[in-house]
C-alpha cells in the first residue's frame, strides 16, 4: 500500500515521503536548526519540538545533526515513524503546516560537524582505467585492490556544504619531461563524483565494526564531491597517498538520506573474487542501485552506476575500524570516484578526457580536458524507493574561482 503525504509533492522531485531527509536551515536573523524535507518544504523540527509534536532531547535546536546522530537507530526509527504520522495524517495539517518552510526561503548548511573523512578507492572499473593510464606495461589493478577497501585518510575541516565556491589549489607540479618542480596553480583540476555515508554511533577503540552492525552506526548517505588537483597529486603521491591533491577542499550535499530510505534500493554487488577475507564477509546485499549524474555548466557529462561499485559500505566500515580505530559521531567516509565500464559512464575528467588526451566534448560544443575557472559542477543521484517511487539525494555544487595570490 502507497504512503500519501497531505503536503503537496511533486513526485518527480524525489523528496516523497519515502525519503524524508535530514539537513540544517537558517533563515535571516533566525539560528540555524534541523529539519526534514518534504516536497519543496523543510519541516522544522526545532519548531516541532518546542510545540510537542516530536520528542527532542535537544537534538533539533543545535545548528547540527551531531547531536541527533549520536541517540542511535531507536531514536532515528521512532522520530522517522512520528514524521511520517504527522505527515500523511491529515488530523495534524492544522499544527504541522505552520511548521512547514519554503526550501526557496531557507538557506541550507553543512548538516553535520565531520570528525574524520575517509575517502575510498572502491570502484574496479576506475581503478582499472587509472592502472592503465599509469601503469600501461603492467597490471592495471595492484596485487591488494580486491583484498581490502583501498583508502586514504582526509582532511575534515576542508569538507564544505554544497554551494561553497571551490578556490583553485596552487601547489607543487612537475609536468611530463621536466627534471625540476614548479610551484603554481593546478593546471589538472577534476572532480569525483562519489556517494558517502555518515557515523552517528560511536564504537569502542580496540574493536572493530563487523559488516552486520553498519545500520547500529550509520545515520545515512550523502553526495560526495572530492575535487582533485591532478598534478599537485601525482607530484606527491611518490611514494605515500594523496594530500595536498585532495585536501582543499571536499564538498557535500545539504540532505542526508536516511539508510531506511534507501533499503529498496539495494542490490546484489559484482561478485567478490577471490572471496574476501572473514571480517569482510557481509551476509546482506549493500550494494545500492544509485544512478548519479554529472553536469558541468548545466550540462550532463556522466552518468556513472553506483551499483558497480565492488566495495561496499558495509565492507568499508569494517575495513576501516579492524585495527581497533574508533568510530566518532560524524565520521564521513566516501566511497571513491564511481565509474562503469562505458565512457558516458565515468566519473571524473581524469577518465573522461583520458589523461587530457582526449578532450570531452559536451553538448554545447565547448570541449574540456580538465575544469576551467567559471566551471560549476553538478551531482546528483537518483534511488528507487518504496512502494515503487523514486527518491533523490539532492545535489552538490559547487563553482571553480580563479587561485588566489
Amino acid at each position: 500500500m502507497t504512503t500519501v503525504s497531505w503536503v503537496e509533492v511533486d513526485e518527480d522531485a524525489g523528496f516523497g515521503i519515502e525519503n524524508l531527509p535530514y539537513g540544517v536551515f537558517a533563515r535571516p536573523g533566525e539560528l540555524p536548526r534541523v529539519g526534514v524535507a518534504i516536497g519543496d518544504r523543510v519541516l522544522d523540527l526545532a519548531a516541532m519540538s518546542a510545540a510537542g509534536l516530536v520528542e527532542d532531547r535537544h537534538y533539533f535546536a543545535s545548528g547540527s545533526l551531531n547531536a541527533f546522530m549520536v541517540a542511535g537507530r531507536p531514536a532515528w526509527q521512532a522520530n522517522r515513524e512520528r514524521v511520517t504520522e504527522l505527515l500523511t495524517d491529515a488530523s495534524y495539517r492544522a499544527q504541522v503546516e505552520p511548521h512547514l518552510i519554503p526550501v526557496a526561503d531557507a538557506e541550507l548548511l553543512r548538516p553535520f560537524e565531520v570528525a574524520d573523512y575517509v575517502d575510498f578507492y572502491s570502484s574496479e572499473h576506475h581503478a582499472t582505467n587509472a592502472g592503465r593510464m599509469f601503469r600501461p606495461q603492467g597490471d592495471p589493478l595492484t596485487p591488494n585492490w580486491k583484498r581490502l577497501p583501498v583508502g586514504y585518510h582526509g582532511r575534515a575541516g576542508t569538507v564544505y556544504p554544497s554551494g561553497t565556491p571551490i578556490i583553485r589549489p596552487s601547489g607543487q607540479r612537475r609536468a611530463p619531461g621536466d627534471q625540476e618542480p614548479s610551484y603554481g596553480p593546478s593546471l589538472r583540476l577534476d572532480f569525483e563524483v562519489e556517494v558517502g555515508f555518515v557515523a552517528g554511533v560511536p564504537s569502542s577503540a580496540g574493536r572493530g565494526v563487523p559488516t552486520s552492525a553498519f545500520r547500529d552506526h550509520v545515520f545515512g548517505f550523502v553526495l560526495v564531491n572530492d575535487w582533485s588537483a591532478r598534478d599537485l597529486q601525482a607530484w606527491e603521491s611518490q611514494p605515500l597517498g594523496p594530500f595536498l591533491g585532495k585536501s582543499f577542499a571536499t564538498s557535500i550535499s545539504s540532505w542526508v538520506v536516511p539508510v531506511a530510505a534507501l533499503e529498496p534500493a539495494r542490490v546484489s554487488p559484482p561478485v567478490q573474487d577471490p572471496a574476501p577475507l572473514p571480517y569482510l564477509r557481509c551476509d546482506d546485499p549493500w550494494g545500492l542501485d544509485l544512478h548519479l549524474e554529472v553536469l558541468i555548466n548545466g550540462q550532463v557529462a556522466a552518468r556513472p552506476p553506483f551499483a558497480s561499485m565492488y566495495w561496499t559500505s558495509p565492507q568499508q566500515l569494517a575495513h576501516a575500524t579492524v585495527n581497533g580505530a574508533p568510530l566518532r559521531t560524524g565520521d564521513l567516509f566516501a566511497s571513491g570516484t564511481v565509474s562503469g565500464p562505458d565512457r558516458e559512464q565515468r566519473g571524473c575528467m581524469l577518465e573522461l578526457s583520458w589523461n587530457g588526451q582526449e578532450p570531452l566534448s559536451l553538448p554545447d560544443g565547448t570541449k574540456r580536458t580538465y575544469l576551467e575557472d567559471g566551471d560549476t559542477v553538478t551531482l546528483r543521484a537518483q534511488a528507487p524507493g518504496a512502494s515503487g517511487s523514486r527518491i533523490t539525494l539532492g545535489e552538490v555544487t559547487g563553482t571553480i574561482h580563479p587561485a588566489q595570490p
